[in-house]
């Protein structure tokens, strides 16, 4: 159980990673799409537009074709009524269910973005550069404007009729952001986002980003509803909407170039550059240093009483003078621009503007969120209340988490200065001192893999901190440790391609990264075949050994109110080796079926044994399951009770 949980622990540790792509295109065949068509943007941009717009066109035409062909079934569906009536109602009720039904999957509603909306009166001054910026760029204009909790300012455009159109628009500003950036800094992070929106020539890029949200939107839309209607949309987007990326992505980074270049032009190459920097290296401080160090407090205190709206900004120019801010500058200009997001690097998008990076904090009293006046403390204090109240059950949690991480630690460090702890208990200090004790506990891993060289969690748990590092030492030991445990796999592979795509070595990530997909697949498919007994599948003898198979026997015999028990093993195809049983359970008279009130009580006493022979499916062998116990009865030695 150890090695398991150790797993997927560290497995949550590395989740994202930047080349997932939809399972239709992989990352490979998407880089390959965006090159080509990257290059024939720039050799016939004209006849690289009329590409992308046939292809825009495409998703609508399907959509018309399919319900075009169900309503015209529908109406030869009404003029048969004239002459076989009674039959052709018959058909033509439930045509009209499924037409409905696929009317209905189509229904995409966008949700309108929540924050604190903000009216003129509260901030004019705030209005009134949006309102300058707005009529330079010939933006529409906004329908609302809102304040919210993120870093991050955008504008969005909602459709009313969906898929139709017809928008409203919505300016979104991010308190942390206003808290963190100049006046004029703000001005050229909004020209940037109202350059999206603008007239001109950007019309036909602003389509397509809205496009881009609707379609991805839609395929979310359909995955969810899991309509039976859906199968008539579903394979053909889930196809579509990647390649429709691809197609148009060149569009959309050439977008961001624009927007940058508006936002150069409305402010000052200079202050764009400022705005860029502040947002890399902001939001490098806010993830690294001020929020952990809030959530440190959790630590200690057992209720949140901190308020870190309102201290956010705070000595901002002070923060950012130290020398993580230049370690967090340094690695803004040293990242690469990638496909993962349309948005350049920060190096290339200053190149672009003729700038050179600049950090300059505003000073104190003044940050742009004063621009919002007299809304600005009731907003704060807003803020402070909903995040304290979003977060005192996991603060309370992790209060009681350390005090008993570090009980847990204080009572090991005991036992080691009496004797020596066994593997276990060593790796397990490992990990409760780097949680909750010096935080460093890489010498102390490095002792426990020492100990146990054919540790396969020994050998994960150094390898991944050592890749956390970018130490290439870790690359063997986490190979080592997939060659151990197949449980390794899925995580090492992940944190492999990470690591090798931090170096910048696509190709070693490329092929890791196959790695995990392939794991991955290949453990879906496999929770998949066993969350279920089929009636087709096939059982077999449980071939549990005589001392589990007693102490299982022993446990059910103290449940009461069993009239049976069966235990079979399930035949899968997908990693055979590990046993899937599947024990069935008759609590009802021979002729007279239990309720299903009692039925599931039992099926909740059952999940709570402790002696399952290892991955066990429960199921009842009555009523409407009851050729289940006719099918165990044919397995020798299935019966145990």
């Amino acid at each position: 159980m150890a090695k398991n949980a150790d797993f997927r622990a560290e497995r949550t540790l590395a989740q994202n990673h930047s080349m997932d792509r939809d399972v239709a295109l992989t990352a490979e065949q998407f880089e390959q799409r965006v090159t080509r068509f990257e290059a024939l943007a720039r050799a016939a941009p004209a006849r690289y537009r009329f590409r992308v717009l046939l292809f825009a066109l495409g998703g609508y035409a399907y959509l018309g074709l399919v319900v075009g062909l169900l309503l015209v079934a529908l109406a030869l569906g009404v003029i048969s009524l004239v002459y076989m009536k009674v039959v052709a109602i018959k058909l033509l009720v439930p045509l009209l269910a499924f037409v409905g039904v696929v009317l209905r999957s189509l229904y995409v509603p966008i949700q309108a973005p929540a924050g604190v909306a903000l009216r003129r009166a509260q901030a004019p001054a705030l209005f009134e550069r949006i309102e300058r910026l707005r009529r330079a760029l010939r933006a529409p204009r906004f329908h609302r404007v809102l304040v919210t909790d993120a870093f991050n300012a955008a504008v969005m455009q909602v459709p009313r009729l969906g898929l139709l159109g017809w928008h409203r628009n919505y300016l979104i500003l991010g308190l942390p952001l206003l808290k963190c950036l100049t006046p004029e800094q703000l001005d050229a992070v909004l020209a940037h986002e109202f350059g999206h929106l603008a007239g001109g020539d950007a019309r036909f890029s602003n389509w397509l980003y809205r496009l881009r949200a609707i379609w991805a939107q839609l395929l979310e839309e359909l995955e969810r509803t899991k309509s039976s209607g859906a199968f008539l949309f579903k394979g053909f987007f889930e196809w579509y909407v990647p390649r429709f990326n691809a197609y148009s992505f060149p569009l959309a980074r050439a977008d961001e170039y624009r927007a940058d270049a508006v936002s150069a032009q409305l402010t000052s190459p200079r202050i764009a550059a400022q705005a860029l920097t502040s947002v890399n290296v902001v939001g490098s401080y806010l993830r690294e240093r001020f929020w952990p160090s809030v959530h440190r407090h959790a630590d200690e205190q057992p209720q949140p009483s901190f308020a870190p709206y309102a201290q956010l900004g705070a000595g901002l120019a002070a923060e950012l003078a130290s020398e993580d801010s230049q370690r967090w500058l340094r690695d803004a200009l040293a990242r690469q621009t990638t496909l993962a997001d349309s948005h350049p690097c920060l190096r290339e998008r200053l190149a672009a503007i003729g700038a050179e990076p600049e950090l300059a904090p505003p000073t104190e009293g003044q940050s742009a969120d004063h621009l919002l006046a007299s809304a600005r403390d009731a907003i704060v204090q807003r803020f402070d209340l909903r995040w304290q109240d979003l977060i005192v059950h996991d603060w309370r949690r992790r209060y009681e988490e350390v005090q008993e991480g570090r009980r847990r630690l204080a009572e090991l460090d005991a036992h080691a200065a009496a004797r020596a702890l066994n593997d276990a208990e060593a790796l397990e200090r490992a990990n409760l001192d780097e949680a909750y004790g010096s935080g460093d506990a890489i010498e102390q891993f490095r002792a426990v893999l020492a100990r146990a060289p054919d540790s396969a969690v020994a050998n994960y748990a150094l390898g991944f901190r050592l890749l956390q590092r970018d130490d290439a030492e870790g690359v063997a030991l986490l190979e080592r440790a997939m060659q151990l445990d197949a449980d390794a796999i899925a995580p090492g592979s992940r944190a492999l391609a990470d690591y090798f795509w931090r170096l910048g070595d696509k190709d070693a990530a490329a092929l890791w990264h196959r790695c995990w997909a392939n794991r991955n697949a290949a453990v879906t498919a496999a929770q998949e075949e066993r969350s279920r007994a089929l009636l087709r599948d096939v059982f077999e003898p449980h071939g549990v050994p005589a001392a589990a198979l007693a102490a299982l026997q022993a446990e059910l015999a103290q449940v009461g109110g069993l009239r049976g028990v069966f235990l079979a093993r399930k035949r899968v195809t997908h990693f055979p080796e590990r046993p899937c049983y599947v024990l069935g359970f008759a609590v009802g008279r021979r002729w007279l079926p239990a309720r299903a009130e009692k039925t599931q009580a039992m099926l909740r006493r059952l999940r709570e044994l402790q002696h399952f022979p290892g991955e066990t499916l429960i199921l009842s062998v009555e009523g409407i399951n009851a050729r289940f116990a006719r099918k165990f009865g044919g397995v020798p030695g299935a019966r145990i009770i």
